[in-house]
């Protein structure tokens, strides 16, 4: 049995309070942050963007791996004693968990990869390149936020 802190309630809850914060910060980097980057003269690029990744890897990665725990934490609970399937087994869990795999997927084998180009040259196509690609993690978090806010009508009506 589970503690009411790991409750699949507050688990739940606790998720789509990061997954929403996530959701709204990347909207930010999309239509803001990024489109910016291209107005940073070349000469103080380097050191803008390697601020810019400690910086940002300040406030996005606590409410990544909150994410990513209390995922792993749901689909992981067993199933309740009267047989109802817990929430890491509901249709819109999985697919909010699809998202977050493509987030992180996205994440590393892109945007990682672009940012550390980023930290060594001022690149115009890099920069266009990430936000062009940016899209894919700003259109999944945003489905997520939408899996998860159904699921928890469903789960927990007013």
């Amino acid at each position: 049995m589970t503690s009411d802190i790991l409750s699949e309630r507050n688990l739940l809850l606790i998720q789509i309070l990061a997954t929403a914060m996530m959701t709204g910060i990347i909207w930010f980097v999309q239509i803001v942050h990024y489109p910016l980057f291209l107005k940073v003269p070349a000469e103080g690029f380097v050191s803008y963007e390697q601020s810019h990744t400690i910086r940002t890897g300040c406030v996005v990665v606590p409410l990544m791996l909150t994410e990513l725990g209390t995922a792993i934490l749901l689909l992981f609970l067993t199933v309740t004693s009267a047989g109802k399937l817990t929430i890491g087994l509901s249709p819109l869990y999985l697919g909010a968990l699809g998202c977050l795999l493509v987030i992180w997927a996205s994440t590393f084998l892109i945007q990682v990869p672009l940012h550390g180009l980023l930290e060594h040259r001022a690149d115009s196509k890099a920069m266009m390149l990430l936000v062009s690609t940016n899209w894919i993690r700003t259109i999944f978090w945003s489905l997520r936020l939408g899996l998860l806010a159904s699921l928890v009508a469903e789960r927990m009506p007013l």
